[in-house]
């Protein structure tokens, strides 16, 4: 999933890099209970850190969070709008690599190529700038939106 305009800066990451994905992604999914906005605060699309419990946003704001400090680029780490087979929308967090673009979901422990998942994907927030949205169509990024200025 690529925009046309943005340079290919993607990182190759080391087998200890995919070491700190899969255990950061499996920590989070262990250690945060899924349970919707309504359930939690009474209200939909509340996105904040998860303490105990939270929404797919939420997980991803923490595997986005955990995964920067541990060094990666916030450009790499893109949130992602799916629509699940049963059409259902949902987040994840996208891993932008050398060696493809690799989904974080909690509700699912592996580690996986974007094309390896079930989802049809939608939106993610745009590389070159994490407060804009791109559309994806047909694996490619199209700007649609942005937050801020």
């Amino acid at each position: 999933m690529r925009n046309q305009d943005e340079v290919d800066d993607r990182a190759a990451v080391t087998d200890f890099g995919w070491s700190v994905i899969r255990q950061v992604n499996l920590a989070v999914n262990g250690e945060i209970t899924l349970m919707t906005d309504m359930d939690l605060f009474g209200k939909d699309e509340v996105w904040s850190y998860p303490e105990g419990a939270g929404d797919c946003e939420d997980f991803v704001l923490l595997k986005r969070k955990r995964l920067m400090e541990k060094g990666f680029s916030p450009s790499d780490l893109l949130i992602t709008v799916v629509r699940k087979p049963d059409g259902e929308g949902h987040a994840v967090l996208t891993v932008r690599t050398a060696q493809g673009d690799f989904i974080l979901d909690n509700l699912e422990n592996d580690v996986k190529l974007w094309t390896k998942t079930p989802y049809r994907f939608l939106k993610r927030q745009a590389s070159f700038n994490t407060g804009r949205w791109v559309t994806i169509e047909n694996g490619a990024e199209v700007l649609v939106g942005s937050v801020g200025n």
